[in-house]
């Protein structure tokens, strides 16, 4: 008997041109409300820069930087370098990237919304703790939850919204995750604005205001359908083809539902996903989960939306004029993802991530110009000056709302086999967190450092991603999500990484006659 008859292979063959459906109210409200798991997480970011600039916050948790910062003659870009700052900002995202790896096997044996309605009752509990916090200690346990949240949340919603939509509309749809944290971090900023104006207890109203996405996550979890993926890979069958019926219009869903059963039956024979995902017929994936999460954070986007009030404050602009402009920034990014989900599925995704590496770096090269040769450590910039920064910022921000920043989480979540998916997706969310908590750490102090060459720092990184997009990732529009791993085999260079059918074949054949002995 051949190896290759003892194993299911997955999908095997194309589908696509097969695939019937239209799109409907009903995929569209789930995508939608599903979604809204992404505004927690823009909604911290966009929190956490505003409240560490406040100084009733500052003057109750860190007296030491509130008072560097009243002295006027302090280096402005070391004014507020301090590790426990930095802790306060980072140390969700270290709990976010622990909670990730432990949502993986929840998603994949439990569904999808289960981790999202996991994540929106940790995230209300953070919430709540940082809102009544009385010490540090509570303020950092607050912290914790809120990632936990982000863990679960980041993991499930992108897997969610890339098996919901349709093949054609998945890039827009999927983006929708990054709109809802676009959205976050507008609201965010446009409420530190406010609050920045109460005397001693606006920072608690900006932190406590984070349950009300937390409660919109938790209560759109419990009403949403459950992925036909999902269900058919935990074998409800016959359920998870009614769900696909009405997410498709049609009941003509033959050849899709077909592609899913294959997916879910070799799904099914793989035991260990994270051990199975280092295999070489994953590895082109198994690279792109860790490269697209690690660029998409190296662009210093994270760093000048976490620290946005507290950098254009250190640029010499007042405490108001600050908050304002890091709204300016958080309305910018979210407008620009707009033009994102209306291109994706049109332009493809290549075009997009290459043509917003290459505005991203100009910008970035500009602020460093500007401030090496008219900003210094006793000397604030002009006002004709820091207009144009915040303008050049704004359009590095736009860049990076209609490139990296959708397309860091789409790109990962649809290119992964069902077998492997939810381990790739928990892959992607702990590197992105992994280095959102190193830079949200690191950043304080490399300001300090590095001064006006932080900005040459993101540029050279950006200019790397660009160049490997250019070469490495091959383009995913229009392909089904359960036919994304024969793309690679057309790939230049992940041909030769990939194995040939029958060694795939006899390799699967071994593992599973072994598991039989």
């Amino acid at each position: 008997m051949a190896g290759g008859s003892l194993a299911p292979l997955g999908v095997a063959k194309e589908r696509a041109a097969q695939y019937q459906g239209r799109v409907t109210s009903y995929v569209v409200v789930a995508c939608v409300v599903a979604a809204v798991g992404g505004s927690i997480f823009g909604y911290d970011i966009g929190i956490s820069g505003g409240v560490t600039s406040m100084n009733s916050f500052l003057h109750k948790f860190f007296p030491t930087v509130y008072e560097r910062k009243m002295h006027a003659s302090e280096n402005h870009y070391c004014k507020y370098n301090n590790q426990g700052l930095a802790a306060f900002t980072s140390s969700l995202y270290l709990a976010g990237l622990v909670a990730s790896l432990v949502a993986s096997p929840i998603t994949r044996n439990y569904g999808r919304r289960i981790s999202i309605v996991c994540g929106g009752i940790s995230f209300l509990i953070g919430a709540t703790l940082n809102a009544a916090a009385i010490n540090l200690a509570m303020l950092l346990l607050g912290r914790i939850m809120l990632g936990v949240g982000i863990g679960f949340g980041n993991q499930a919603v992108p897997l969610y919204l890339s098996e919901m939509a349709p093949t054609h509309l998945r890039g827009g749809l999927n983006m929708m995750f990054q709109l809802a944290t676009t959205l976050g971090i507008f609201t965010a900023n446009m409420i530190n604005y406010g609050t920045g104006k109460l005397p001693s207890w606006g920072w608690r109203l900006s932190l406590g205001l984070a349950a009300f996405p937390a409660l919109l996550m938790t209560v759109g979890g419990l009403l949403l359908p459950e992925t036909p993926n999902s269900l058919i890979e935990r074998g409800l069958h016959q359920k998870g083809r009614k769900v696909l019926e009405k997410t498709r219009g049609t009941e003509n869903v033959d050849a899709e539902f077909q592609d899913m059963v294959d997916a879910s039956e070799f799904a099914n024979s793989i035991e260990h996903p994270f051990r199975n995902i280092l295999e070489r017929r994953n590895r082109p994936q198994l690279v792109m989960a860790i490269f697209m999460p690690t660029f998409q954070i190296l662009t210093g986007i994270n760093s000048i939306l976490f620290y946005a009030p507290v950098l254009f404050q250190s640029m010499g602009f007042g405490g108001n004029a600050s908050l304002y402009s890091s709204a300016l920034t958080g309305a910018v990014l979210c407008s620009s993802t707009l033009v994102s989900i209306v291109t994706v599925d049109r332009w493809g995704r290549r075009v997009l991530l290459i043509g917003g590496g290459i505005q991203m770096i100009i910008c970035q090269v500009i602020v460093a110009i500007i401030l090496g040769l008219k900003f210094g450590n006793n000397t604030e910039l002009s006002k004709g000056f820091s207009i144009l920064v915040v303008v050049v910022i704004c359009l590095f921000v736009a860049a990076f709302g209609w490139s990296w920043g959708p397309l860091g989480w789409t790109v990962p979540s649809e290119i992964f086999p069902l077998e492997t998916r939810s381990a790739g997706q928990g892959i992607t969310v702990a590197v992105n967190l992994f280095f959102t908590f190193v830079i949200a750490q690191s950043f304080l102090s490399l300001l300090c450092a590095f001064k006006f060459g932080i900005f040459l720092f993101f540029a050279g990184w950006i200019t790397v991603m660009t160049l490997f997009v250019y070469l490495f990732l091959p383009e995913t529009k229009g392909v089904p999500i359960e036919e994304m791993i024969l793309l690679w085999r057309k790939h230049w260079f992940w041909k030769r990484v990939m194995p040939k059918n029958q060694e795939v074949d006899e390799t699967q054949g071994a593992e599973t006659l072994n598991g039989c002995l």
